[in-house]
């Protein structure tokens, strides 16, 4: 298969995925917005709520995030500068765009941008997310104000 044709597909690929994460923000938001205008129940109702809103808030913040990339990788389509490195303006192999479709560096670049600090908000950290010991998470670090 051609590049072209390759990139055809990644372009239906980008599609099908940002119509899914709408989906999946519109999904989320509206359960967000349930959760918090649950009231009643006791301290352990009220933590549990507290929660499950900031595990919501941070899911919609990867799932934004991921949408930004799609978004952009489709923008970049328009331009014919989808699948260059926005480092060296190399092609991106097809491989890694197979992998990541909205890539925006090739690999070497990429390395040398994680190893200097850069990544340039485009590229989710996962390992904080999934790798946070449940443990860990103080649910009775909030302020409250009721006026």
């Amino acid at each position: 298969m051609a590049r072209k044709d390759s990139i055809v597909a990644f372009q239906h690929v980008l599609l099908e995925r940002r119509e899914a994460l709408r989906q999946a923000l519109a999904g989320n938001d509206s359960l967000l917005r349930q959760i918090s205008q649950h009231s009643g129940g006791d301290e352990a109702d009220f933590a549990l709520d507290t929660m499950s809103v900031e595990v919501g808030s941070q899911l919609v913040e990867v799932v934004s995030r991921e949408l930004a990339n799609v978004e952009q990788a489709l923008e970049r389509m328009s331009r014919n500068r989808y699948g260059k490195c926005d480092a060296c303006c190399c092609s991106i192999p097809l491989e890694r765009l197979s992998v990541l479709p909205y890539a925006t560096s090739c690999v070497k670049c990429q390395r040398l941008l994680e190893a200097t600090g850069h990544t340039r908000g485009r590229t989710a950290d996962w390992s904080q997310l999934i790798e946070q010991p449940v443990d860990s998470l103080r649910i009775n670090d909030f302020d409250a104000n009721i006026s």
